[in-house]
């Protein structure tokens, strides 16, 4: 295997990955991954669970803004030892599910050291267990710290749509935390597919990739389809599950909330 040109990952410390930590990658930035993973934390909470969600993106964070949130802590005031993380928890009544919020703009963030890193990770694992599921919204890219938060995750899905460069990225992700974490519980959700035909179709050309050079196969969780109606939540900085519950998209996400879950 050619070595890879990034900085190396630490082994994780054995508190730092809980089984209910549910990481969100995409490997290409503008897939729709923080949409989905808020989506999927509000589908969880409808099925019943207690469910955490948290801003993994250190540089860009906007999974506030989406939401229409103006929290009064975020995850700086924690980097910055001003807070625990249990005290940066915003609810997010509409959603019924609990919200860490990033700091946008802070690309300081991305470049936190690994020993750094490392302690959030174990103090998301110790807060996971006053959840039944925790989310985590990771950057996009295949940096240190995006690859380091993902290894304290149980699951990893990686959101890819029929782009080239979103497959291409997709499998450099896959590629790069199957290197360092051999064995990773790593699923695929295919993203804005014409139809459910087109979605497997492009979930099968990233599996080939993983196959052929990989000697792996990632699962298929699930496939949401293009849906005019997500543009508009999002727009409306409201949850699709809670304007439009019944949309194409949202039945698909929660379809994927109960395989996830096993439900």
């Amino acid at each position: 295997m050619t070595s890879i040109p990034f900085a190396p990952v630490p082994t994780p410390s054995p508190r730092a990955k809980a089984s209910n930590i549910v990481a969100i990658a995409s490997g290409k930035g503008g897939v729709g991954k923080t949409w989905f993973a808020i989506t999927l934390a509000h589908a969880l909470t409808r099925t019943g669970r207690r469910a955490l969600l948290f801003d993994g993106d250190l540089g860009l964070a906007n999974l506030d803004i989406q939401l229409g949130l103006m929290p009064k802590y975020d995850l700086g005031a924690v980097i910055a030892g001003r807070l625990t993380l249990p005290q940066a928890v915003t609810a997010y009544p509409d959603g019924g599910f609990d919200v860490i919020a990033g700091r946008s703009g802070s690309g300081n963030f991305a470049n936190l050291a690994a020993s750094r890193v490392q302690m959030l990770s174990d103090d998301i694992a110790m807060l996971a267990a006053s959840y039944d599921q925790v989310i985590l919204d990771l950057g996009a890219g295949v940096e240190r710290t995006v690859r380091q938060l993902s290894h304290g995750a149980a699951t990893c899905v990686v959101l890819a749509t029929d782009e080239p460069t979103s497959l291409t990225d997709a499998y450099a992700f896959i590629k790069m935390i199957n290197a360092e974490r051999p064995g990773r519980d790593i699923r695929i959700v295919v993203n804005v597919a014409n139809s459910t035909t087109e979605g497997e179709r492009t979930y099968h050309t990233l599996l080939k990739a993983c196959q052929g050079f990989l000697k792996m196969s990632p699962p298929l969780l699930g496939i949401i389809r293009r849906d005019a109606k997500v543009r508009e939540a999002i727009r409306s900085q409201t949850s699709l599950l809670t304007r439009y519950p019944n949309s194409e998209a949202a039945l698909d996400v929660e379809t994927i909330a109960r395989r996830l879950t096993g439900t």
